[in-house]
């Protein structure tokens, strides 16, 4: 079961990382929007609420995540058996294209922002998250291949 023994245990890190920064992006996009008209925000608090976001988040976001970028390695893993040499671009942009087509597809269905951070500079900040998740799925898949 080379499924349950190598390729899960990178997924599911790969989308926690993923999971992680986009959640901590979403929190001080939000922090930075509350600084912007004048609330004090000390560390402690930005603190507490990055923690109680990521706990808040994991149910629905983090599940969207996992969902997104599921589907988007499985395709890039079909696709990267023809252009090996291009397995690290590509994962890069399945984490990019993951998240853009779930935060576009839910805004333009149901004229929304699934998540607050998305908005402005926080839409690139999300895609970033997808980008480092994208690279460490292709890092780690590499390492387990050489070592096969």
């Amino acid at each position: 079961m080379p499924f349950l023994t190598r390729v899960l245990p990178i997924f599911l890190v790969s989308w926690l990382l993923t999971f992680t920064l986009a959640s901590l992006f979403h929190s001080q996009y939000v922090v930075n929007q509350l600084v912007n008209v004048g609330v004090v925000v000390s560390i402690s608090d930005r603190i507490n609420l990055t923690l109680d976001d990521w706990l808040g988040l994991l149910p629905t976001y983090g599940a969207i995540i996992a969902i997104a970028l599921a589907i988007a390695f499985l395709v890039t893993a079909k696709l990267t058996q023809k252009v090996k040499q291009y397995s690290m671009v590509l994962f890069i942009a399945a984490g990019i294209t993951a998240f853009a087509v779930v935060l576009l597809a839910i805004e333009s269905v149901m004229n929304i922002h699934i998540i607050a951070g998305a908005r402005g500079w926080g839409f690139y900040m999300q895609l970033l998250a997808g980008a480092t998740g994208g690279l460490l799925f292709a890092v780690l898949t590499n390492v387990l291949n050489t070592k096969k």
